[in-house]
């Protein structure tokens, strides 16, 4: 698994609980364009018998364009990946999954106010997969050319309502108040000849994504700092709404209401749920039927330059946020 912590010159954990709900609904519409972009399919409050009251999401995020040519070849005109959140802020828990086989993504996200000390946050025995720490430091670290906005640069801004910022060398030390972020990612995709591959791309997304969208968080701060739980609330469900229509999907109503969730939805487990994937190959990664091979032979993928096999790698996250 990949660990990362981001340190953000952002509100406390308390404040960042309504800086986060905004942030994540601005940043999927301005993502968002014409069959392209997140889909919201659920949005309802979930009780846990573990983690108490909290929030359901369900999404789909259609990303044809965003891929590589070499992933593109292997995935239909029409691809996308669904998501499912379970928001107990400040603990979360995102499962990814596609009708590809043998693909999921894992995120569990923990919020603290610190500098990213805390070494042991998820609790957890040493693991069998290779773990890799990254510290991601949300105004030096550089960004994908086409996502930069100096309006957006932690090194400009200085918000008026707060008077946090201008983030200068050195600021996580300096920064008060300041939290982290951090985040468990695990990431598996168990075919043989694009295993590294793959792993590694979605690893450097998932990086890109997180840290673009902290910037955002820490330099929209004065557009939701004074916001109430039912006014981001009302945000979210107006921007959803919107997002889809831009998407050019039409599904049914977004409802966030106190109504539970069915049964069905509620029978998950108390901690890091996930969502099965069919055993069955889709036929366009299937092999052919007629070819002959032998019993023990793996199934393979056959694409430019492949890479060798290895074995899972799982990676865990954090982010440092000052408010």
């Amino acid at each position: 698994p990949d660990e990362s912590k981001f340190s953000i010159s952002s509100p406390s954990v308390f404040q960042y609980r309504i800086g986060q709900l905004y942030m994540i609904s601005k940043h999927s519409n301005e993502q968002s364009e014409r069959g392209e972009g997140v889909e919201v399919v659920q949005n309802e409050p979930y009780d846990d018998p573990e983690h108490g009251s909290g929030q359901f999401t369900e999404k789909r995020i259609y990303l044809n364009n965003k891929l590589p040519s070499w992933a593109r070849a292997v995935v239909p005109k029409i691809f996308y990946v669904t998501e499912k959140a379970w928001n107990y802020y400040p603990y979360t828990i995102t499962g990814n999954c596609s009708f590809l086989p043998k693909f999921s993504i894992h995120i569990e996200t923990k919020y603290e106010d610190n500098k990213g000390s805390n070494n042991n946050i998820f609790g957890r025995e040493p693991r069998e997969e290779e773990t890799e720490v990254c510290f991601v430091d949300i105004a030096y670290d550089e960004i994908p050319e086409r996502h930069y906005k100096e309006s957006e640069d932690p090194r400009h801004f200085k918000s008026k309502k707060t008077n946090r910022g201008i983030l200068q060398e050195g600021w996580i030390d300096s920064q008060e108040p300041i939290m982290c972020s951090y985040k468990l990612v695990t990431v598996k995709f168990e075919v043989w000849g694009l295993q590294t591959r793959v792993e590694q791309f979605v690893h450097k997304v998932i990086r890109d994504v997180l840290l673009l969208g902290h910037r955002q968080a820490f330099a929209w701060v004065d557009e939701w700092i004074d916001m109430t739980m039912e006014e981001v609330r009302e945000y979210e469900r107006a921007t959803q709404e919107a997002t889809n229509l831009k998407i050019g999907t039409f599904p049914p109503t977004i409802s966030i209401s106190e109504t539970p969730l069915p049964s069905s939805a509620r029978s998950g487990p108390n901690s890091a749920p996930s969502t099965p994937l069919s055993t069955e190959a889709p036929e366009f990664l299937s092999v052919p039927k007629e070819r002959p091979r032998k019993k023990s032979a793996p199934e393979t993928l056959t694409l430019p330059d492949p890479g060798p096999a290895e074995p899972a790698r799982a990676a865990s996250s954090g982010e440092r946020a000052a408010p």
